[in-house]
């Protein structure tokens, strides 16, 4: 079995930042890709930020500049750290695995409101 865990969510004011962190436990496996996506309400689940095996990353056009994805694999934990925090950004991040062989493992997601 494999588990992915996001935490760091939470309420922030427009303009401040949060960091996501997404663990990985169970089986080892290995991995095409890791990116985490977003929902809003009402709306579909959409890629935020990619990284893959080799390090290379992707972010959607909304957050390039604001966003950074990184990985830890020795804590086999994925980072998103957020800065510039819009109304917008406003959703439930989940983090997503994409393995060697096709399977895709997903987080429960955390919660990420931008407020004043």
């Amino acid at each position: 079995q494999v588990q992915l865990v996001e935490s760091g969510g939470g309420l922030v004011q427009p303009g401040e930042s949060l960091r996501l962190s997404c663990a990985v436990s169970g089986r080892k496996f290995s991995v095409n890709a890791m990116g985490w996506y977003r929902q809003a309400p009402g709306k579909q689940r959409d890629l935020v930020a990619l990284i893959t095996s080799d390090t290379r990353t992707h972010y959607s056009d909304s957050v390039q500049g604001r966003f950074t994805i990184s990985r830890d694999n020795a804590k086999r934990t994925m980072y998103l750290q957020m800065n510039s925090l819009k109304p917008e950004d406003t959703a439930v991040y989940y983090c997503n695995i994409d393995a060697v062989g096709g399977d895709r493992y997903w987080g429960q997601g955390t919660l990420v409101t931008v407020s004043s």
